[in-house]
């Protein structure tokens, strides 16, 4: 899908050297599955620190980590 962004350049650039990819859109993708698995290990971390409410079944987790 084609989407126009107005992007700080030089972040950019930085996801780009920092994570190894070769084009811009490889680098807003890899920052946003970045981003997405952050949050999830966020939610996780969140959850385990607070035992009384940590009621996750393993079909749970599996979810968080994009399983089906």
């Amino acid at each position: 899908m084609r989407i126009t962004l107005n992007i700080n350049l030089e972040l950019l650039e930085s996801v780009k050297e920092l994570s190894g990819a070769s084009t811009k859109t490889q680098a807003v993708e890899i920052a946003l599955r970045e981003f997405v698995h952050l949050k999830k290990r966020q939610e996780l971390a969140d959850r385990i620190l607070n035992w009384k409410d940590f009621n996750l079944t393993l079909e749970d987790l599996e979810k968080m980590r994009g399983g089906s």
